[in-house]
């Protein structure tokens, strides 16, 4: 199936931009190469604002959004989870206007039961970019809608690429605020015991089910037709899968042999990336009692078919 990934993206840092009635995206100047060109914030309507994904405490930033908002009112402060590029500036920017802050609940509130084991157990290694500080006022769970002056969403937990994940569908638009779950530039990042393949691949599916087919990413160009790319996904998850399972046909393989092999046409610089999703793979598949380690369960093991 070929890449529907667009990468042409070129923003103009920290100026506001339309993109529907109702709807502006200010870019924060922190773009990188697990960034691309830097966390989208949203400002939902046109007298009370939500802002959605404030992005990294960045004084930058922070006065890029205090200028879109201007003399509207910021009454919702919308997470959709607590990465260092998303959730930092949401303590700050509350404390500023008074607006509380929403989400599911820290970064490990619906870890799964073997990725808490693992985490104790397991020396996986993980935890990258992991606001430790994120604590939301207010606890929005699956199916909870959040209600402001001239909008609704609607939150659609999607657990994977973290285990706190929200979606938020915006009723009566068609559009979903996909935050990392579903990116119109790049795959996601899994990487345990934070991040949980076998959630992500759960939620991909969760979101076929949804109607809605224009996405709001955390990063990068709005998504048209945004099923087609839930499609790509799954089947490009499901080709690594397929991948891992026949290099374990012949020998037992670590995690840095089988990322070697399996991206060797990817940049060098998201190879670190790219082990933690095939970490990811393995867990899932160990979960489904198709591989086991040799030894000591960790991110350094040696694997093989069961």
């Amino acid at each position: 199936m070929k890449s529907p990934f667009q990468t042409d993206h070129a923003p103009h840092i920290g100026i506001p931009l339309t993109l529907a009635e109702g709807l502006r995206v200010v870019t924060c100047g922190n773009a990188s190469p697990m960034t691309f060109t830097g966390t989208q914030t949203y400002l939902l309507g046109e007298t009370e604002v939500a802002v959605i994904d404030p992005g990294p405490d960045d004084p930058a930033h922070l006065a890029a959004i205090e200028k879109a908002v201007g003399g509207q009112t910021v009454s919702h402060i919308i997470v959709t989870h607590s990465h260092v590029d998303h959730s930092p500036l949401a303590a700050v920017l509350s404390a500023k206007t008074g607006a509380p802050v929403y989400g599911f609940g820290p970064a490990d509130a619906a870890r799964s039961a073997l990725m808490s084991q693992l985490a104790v157990e397991g020396n996986l290694g993980g935890a990258e970019g992991i606001d430790p500080n994120f604590t939301p006022d207010i606890l929005v769970a699956d199916g909870e809608k959040i209600t402001g002056a001239e909008w609704d969403v609607t939150a659609v937990h999607t657990p994977g690429h973290l285990s706190n994940h929200l979606c938020f569908a915006w009723e009566g638009n068609d559009s979903l605020f996909s935050g990392d779950h579903v990116m119109g530039w790049a795959s996601t990042l899994v990487s345990p015991p934070d991040g949980d393949l076998t959630a992500f691949m759960a939620s991909l599916k969760t979101l076929q089910n949804r109607p809605e087919h224009t996405y709001y990413a955390g990063h990068g160009a709005p998504l048209f037709e945004a099923h087609n790319m839930l499609d790509y996904l799954l089947a490009h998850r499901l080709g690594r899968e397929d991948q891992i399972m026949a290099r374990l046909q012949t020998a037992s393989r670590t995690v840095a042999e089988l990322t070697a092999d399996m991206y060797a046409d990817v940049n060098p610089l998201l190879h670190g990336a790219a082990s933690r999703n095939v970490l990811a793979h393995l867990i899932d598949l160990f979960e489904r009692g198709l591989v086991m380690p040799e030894g000591v369960f960790s991110a350094d093991a040696s694997f093989k078919l069961t």
